[in-house]
C-alpha cells in the first residue's frame, strides 16, 4: 500500500496545492509566472533562472511538495526516486534552440538553450535540488493516463527500490504550463493522505480544469 501525502497543480491561472489555491496568476507570460511564484515561495537558488520553463514549473511543484512533508533541500534522499510523464517532450525548447541554427549567416547555437532539449532534465533538476539518489524517468505520452501513472509509480515503489516518490504531469508548450505531482510514499505522513489508487488519482485531476489526460 502506498499512499499520496500531497499534490501540487500549477497552470496558467494558479498554483493550488491538495485542491486549495496559494498563488494565483496575476503575469502576463509563462516566464514571469513562474518568477513570480518562486519570489513568493521565498527561493535561494540561482540556477532556476538559467533553467528552461518546462523545469522551472517541474522544480517549482516540487519545491511545495517537498515543504508539504516537511523536507529540505540539504537533507539526502536514498530512498526517493523521481518519476515525470508529459505530452510534448522537450518541444518548447527544442523549437528555441532551432532558431539559433538554421541560418547559416545567422548561426548562433547557445549551450545554455541546447542543454534542456531532453525531456528528462526536468528530473535531473528536481533531483539534484533536492538531492534524490534513486531512479529518474521521464516517459511520453500523448495524453496523461492515470492508470498508466498508477502503475508506473507502483513499480517505481517495488521492494527494494524507493520509499517514496515525487511523480506526475509535467507539460509545457505554447507558453502554457501544465503541471500536476504528487508526492506519493508508502507511509502516511501528512493528515489530507490519501491512498495511492487509480480512481483516487483521477479524483485529483478531475477536481481542476485539465486540457490533456485521459482517465
Amino acid at each position: 500500500m502506498a499512499y499520496i501525502n500531497s499534490y501540487c497543480k500549477i497552470d496558467d491561472s494558479q498554483v493550488l496545492v491538495n485542491g486549495q489555491c496559494i498563488i494565483p496568476n496575476d503575469e502576463s507570460d509563462a516566464s514571469a509566472w513562474a518568477s513570480s511564484i518562486y519570489r513568493e515561495l521565498g527561493i535561494q537558488y540561482p540556477k532556476f533562472f538559467k533553467m528552461d520553463t518546462m523545469c522551472k514549473f517541474g522544480f517549482l511543484a516540487s519545491e511545495l511538495l517537498m515543504r508539504q512533508l516537511g523536507t529540505t533541500p540539504e537533507e539526502t534522499k536514498k530512498d526517493w526516486a523521481v518519476l515525470c510523464l508529459n505530452s510534448c517532450s522537450s518541444l518548447d525548447t527544442d523549437r528555441r534552440y532551432q532558431t539559433t541554427i538554421q541560418e547559416a549567416d545567422n548561426y548562433f547555437p547557445s549551450p545554455s538553450v541546447f542543454v534542456y532539449t531532453l525531456a528528462n532534465i526536468v528530473t535531473g533538476e528536481i533531483s539534484i535540488r533536492h538531492k534524490i539518489q534513486g531512479e529518474s524517468s521521464t516517459f511520453i505520452f500523448q495524453q496523461l493516463d492515470c492508470e498508466m501513472l498508477h502503475r508506473l509509480a507502483s513499480n517505481a515503489l517495488a521492494p527494494d527500490k524507493a520509499s517514496n516518490l515525487l511523480c506526475g504531469w509535467i507539460d509545457f508548450e505554447f507558453g502554457h504550463c501544465d503541471v500536476l505531482m504528487f508526492a506519493v510514499s508508502e507511509q502516511k505522513k501528512t493528515d489530507t493522505a490519501m491512498e495511492w489508487t487509480t480512481e483516487n488519482i483521477k479524483k485529483c485531476f478531475m477536481k481542476q480544469t485539465w486540457r490533456n489526460f485521459y482517465i
